[in-house]
């Protein structure tokens, strides 16, 4: 029997972007939510009470689920050949130990950092673990990144150990060894080398003699230290390390686990986005250890076998982004999207056009869609399983009127900012205080930025996280848009500066602006740039792919290039850029020679048909 709040059967488009919540759908939420309200009351408490000074982490949180319950799987993984791994808590926990031995031999002890390039497999979340276990900080590097980014994001780890799966040999290779931080050991995995990381010990070998025991650093360690760090592009053009704490870490278990997904025990949770991704190393694990459920962890998302790993893997939720959900919609039917077992799915970006749709046809009953970011002080949860919605957060938060072109909140005459009404888009903000801290970046200039000072009285504080909602009432939003040099695209955060860097360093190119543009049938956005050549050079279609597929993670990669005169810039810097946008790749307003990328190989003149083909997946670069 379905759980669902049927809130708006048959919403108009304009209803849909104008979604509200009202009492009524509060009280129609109750029934269906009653057998778990001890479960989220408990849960409501937790958020509000773990303080920065509680003894309490990540590792400790874990250490107990494997006491409590060693013989229950903790780790279930499809592999791509068709079997089924399966790992207990308790053995996962002494994999864990032994780690943690090797780590601590090798210097790894309160707050030094373990960088780790790996795919998602165990080894990969099993190092993070043992390193939080040791009141470490476990450096979780993107795998897609190559060459002067890559290099940009280990050092600024400045780790005491870098662990590298040999799945990643091609991105390891592209950093300079003289580059390298910390002593470096490899995750081997079979038929998978690399000549230069046959040179580093094994970590699989050296903790086959290493302790198994409890590490006591554990039972120390306090909710405010550091747990992660987590790669964001954020607003400027490289990658930003964004600090995960434990406290943050355990209000997630609480907040987004206890209160909307609330796993039981015997459930298992299919995860295949990647692991140096928050939706899956705080929203997925933290999810599963607050029930002491099981994670199947897959190796990455892939239309065609997404539901038959969810089948084989016994999955009964799982976790999304829109995308993904966009992905499942647009393939054929296949009877394996009827024979699984999910009742629940957690994520974010599931669009409101969509949303009655996706879980009509895969028979979703309930869907714990939330907002948050990595480096953001809260979260929102749709804990009451409404449709449209981001959901509520108890802590302090606004949504305020900002400008287009400074992309900054607006300031009235005296100086404050002014909230918008319910029903309308605003920038949001959420408070910082000593229940709801702004953990920040490793760069204090960059944490500095993101923070909006006397916001509505002298002395407040507050996160800018750079997002639009639609204050929908009750304290719910949803999601709108993304503001500032960052759009959204596969999942990821690509920064335009980032790719103006790269295709300004092409001999054929003086200039360029990058920005994102919506493509219909799409969430997010896409990569879109305008170029100016160099006097005398002509656009090199091929040359210009090759270039940046080279220097640049697949899902960064511009889908549209436009050839324009001059580069038109105010004072600001933005004005002209919002034009571009605004312009996008309509024939209608763009005269200018125009590219698309259908495949990795060229670009190719812009086709009506591109923009289709981007939606339905069939443009993979």
């Amino acid at each position: 029997m379905s759980d669902s709040v049927d809130v708006a059967e048959k919403a108009t488009p304009t209803q849909q972007r104008d979604r509200r919540v009202r009492f009524i759908d509060l009280l129609k939420a109750m029934p269906a939510m009653a057998p778990d309200t001890v479960r989220m009351a408990t849960s409501a408490i937790g958020l509000l009470t773990v303080k920065s000074s509680s003894v309490a982490s990540v590792g400790l949180v874990f250490q107990k689920a494997a006491r409590k319950h060693p013989e229950r799987v903790f780790l279930r993984c499809a592999d791509p050949g068709g079997e089924v791994r399966e790992l207990t808590y308790g053995d996962a926990n002494e994999l864990v130990n032994k780690y943690a031995s090797v780590l601590s031999a090798h210097g790894v002890g309160e707050g030094d950092v373990v960088g780790i390039l790996a795919a998602n497999r165990p080894e990969t979340l099993l190092v993070a673990l043992a390193t939080v276990k040791l009141g470490g900080i476990a450096g979780m590097l993107n795998h897609h990144q190559r060459g002067d980014v890559l290099n940009h994001s280990q050092k600024l780890l400045d780790s005491r150990v870098l662990v590298v799966g040999t799945e990643c040999a091609e991105a390891f290779d592209s950093v300079p060894v003289e580059d390298l931080r910390g002593s470096v050991l490899r995750l081997p995995e079979e038929g998978k080398q690399s000549s230069a990381l046959t040179d580093y010990p094994s970590l699989a070998e050296l903790a086959r003699y290493a302790g198994s025991d409890d590490p006591p650093q554990c039972a120390q360690v306090r909710a405010g230290e550091k747990a992660f760090y987590i790669f964001t592009s954020g607003t400027t053009g490289l990658p930003k390390a964004s600090t995960m704490s434990h406290l943050r870490w355990l209000k997630s278990m609480s907040g987004i686990g206890g209160l909307g997904v609330r796993l039981r025990p015997s459930d298992t949770l299919y995860c295949c986005l990647p692991l140096y991704h928050n939706n899956a190393l705080t929203v997925s694990l933290s999810s599963v250890l607050s029930a002491g459920a099981t994670l199947a962890l897959g190796r990455s998302f892939s239309v065609s076998r997404f539901w038959s790993e969810v089948v084989r893997t016994k999955a009964t939720a799982f976790v999304y982004i829109g995308e993904l959900c966009r992905y499942l919609l647009n393939a054929p039917e296949k009877p394996a999207e009827r024979e699984h077992q999910v009742r629940v799915v957690v994520g974010n970006g599931l669009r409101p056009e969509i949303w009655s749709e996706f879980t009509k046809r895969f028979g979703i009953r309930r869907v714990a869609e939330f907002y948050g970011a990595s480096e953001c002080n809260l979260a929102f949860i749709n804990a009451l399983n409404l449709e449209r919605t981001a959901g509520i957060t108890p802590l302090p938060f606004a949504v305020v009127a900002y400008d287009p072109v400074t992309e900054r909140p607006e300031r009235t005459p005296s100086g404050r900012l002014r909230k918008v009404k319910t029903g309308e888009v605003g920038l949001l903000l959420t408070k910082i205080t000593k229940r709801s801290p702004f953990d920040g970046y490793t760069d204090p200039d960059a944490t500095e930025q993101k923070v909006v000072r006397d916001a509505f009285k002298k002395g407040d504080a507050w996160f800018n996280t750079g997002d639009l909602v639609r204050k929908q009432g009750w304290n719910h939003v949803a999601f709108a848009d993304r503001l500032g040099d960052t759009f959204r695209w596969k999942g990821e955060n690509v920064a335009t500066t980032e790719v103006e860097a790269v295709l300004s360093a092409h001999p054929d190119i003086e200039q360029a602006v990058v920005f994102g543009v919506s493509v219909p049938g799409t969430d997010g956005k896409a990569g879109m740039a305008a170029v100016k050549l160099a006097d005398g050079a002509k656009f090199d279609p091929q040359g210009t792919a090759a270039h940046l597929v080279q220097r640049l993670p697949s899902y960064a990669v511009p889908l549209f290039i436009r050839i324009i005169d001059e580069v038109e810039q105010t004072s600001t810097f933005k004005s002209r850029k919002v034009d571009l946008r605004a312009e996008g790749f309509d024939p209608g307003k763009v005269s200018d020679p125009l590219y698309v990328l259908p495949n990795r190989d060229s670009y190719v003149e812009f086709y009506p048909e591109y923009p289709g083909e981007v939606a339905s997946g069939s443009v993979r670069i």
